[in-house]
């Protein structure tokens, strides 16, 4: 009987928030720490709806890497067909940056702008930097180039994708390898005259 209020709790927060359709891909980790693909039907500040190759169980704590959007994590609050949706569970602040870049990826579509190229990219005064794996030393790295959303390098280490990584002092997920590196995704847009200071 304790679980009576959840479903509508559930479909009290999903309505408190607009849904924006975007097309994005990522990964998600369930409980038993199993990762599979998947893509962003429609999302919110609050809530967002999957398309998934493996579903979980109501209520089960999800963990994702998304396109532009970096880490989210939430609880299933409901299952269709071919895939799921989570209610997300995120402090005020990260839900005013997912609003930010929700609004930014619905105007981007709006206007027709290319995915790849939605903020300029520039090649840095020093391009000789460090990568550092969470717990690890620092490796080595070669930044192809910058933008505020992320950064190309060329480094020896190619993490999974997801992983959370750190640019000299910037944080980020890898979103993309290529042969000789990986491109990776920063946790909060950046200023291009703050890249240029700590990059130079």
């Amino acid at each position: 009987m304790a679980m009576a209020p959840n479903p509508m709790s559930l479909r009290v927060e999903r309505r408190s928030f607009q849904r924006v359709k975007v097309n994005l891909s990522g990964r998600y980790m369930l409980q038993d720490r199993s990762e599979h693909p998947c893509r962003v039907i429609d999302m919110s500040p609050g809530n967002v709806a999957l398309k998934a190759e493996r579903i979980g169980r109501p209520e089960e704590r999800v963990v994702a890497y998304l396109d532009h959007i970096g880490r989210i994590e939430g609880r299933i609050a409901r299952i269709f067909e071919d895939g799921f949706a989570l209610t997300l569970t995120a402090s005020e602040r990260k839900r005013d940056r997912l609003a930010a870049q929700l609004t930014w990826l619905a105007n981007r579509h709006e206007l027709g702008l290319p995915e790849d190229r939605r903020h300029e990219r520039i090649t840095p005064g020093n391009p000789v930097s460090t990568i550092r794996l969470p717990g690890e030393v620092e490796h080595p790295c070669r930044i192809v180039d910058l933008s505020s959303s992320g950064a190309a390098v060329e480094t020896a280490v190619k993490p999974p994708m997801g992983t959370t990584v750190f640019l000299g002092s910037l944080r980020g997920n890898v979103v993309r390898h290529f042969d000789y590196g990986f491109a990776l995704e920063f946790s909060v847009l950046q200023e291009q005259a703050a890249l240029l200071l700590e990059f130079d």
